[in-house]
């Protein structure tokens, strides 16, 4: 689908209202399918005390569960900022076709919410990161990745 911008404003205008209802930052976005916005996010990360409920996460997982589907192939997903680490990847998990956004990293940054250690972190191998990391019972693990390869009714994502 193409970019239109009625529903990029819309995703603005709901994180300028949910933030001054002091529900969380100043993030908003809908995702869209066949030319109609079919959900709404916005962050409620300190009204839902959950460091997860951004914007676009928000928005993921109410047009899956709308839509009764675990992948959002056929939408596009319209947000009032570029995506942090968190939810691009929540992005190309729910397989939206496309990402339109309105401010920038630099933007958001200048506003308090830096991401760029966030995007350093990730491309740290884990031994380097900040937050300490172990990897321990890796063969245990490896029992349960080869009984999901063997399993015949798995449903693949």
């Amino acid at each position: 689908m193409a970019y239109s911008e009625p529903f990029l404003r819309e995703a603005i205008r709901l994180s300028q209202e949910k933030m001054d209802a002091n529900e969380g930052g100043p993030f908003g976005a809908v995702i869209v399918k066949d030319g109609e916005i079919i959900s709404k996010g916005w962050n409620c990360v300190t009204s839902a005390n959950d460091p997860t409920a951004h914007g676009e996460i928000s928005a993921i997982r109410n047009a899956c569960e709308k839509l009764g589907t675990f992948t959002l192939e056929g939408c596009d997903i319209y947000s009032s900022c570029e995506p942090c680490p968190m939810c691009m990847a929540a992005i190309y998990w729910a397989r939206l076709d496309a990402c339109y956004f309105a401010g920038s990293m630099a933007d958001a940054a200048d506003a308090g919410f830096d991401d760029r250690e966030l995007y350093a972190e990730i491309a740290r191998p884990w031994t380097d990161r900040n937050i300490a990391m172990k990897q321990a019972l890796q063969a245990e693990a490896q029992h349960v990745f080869n009984a999901w390869k063997n399993k015949s009714d798995k449903i693949l994502y």
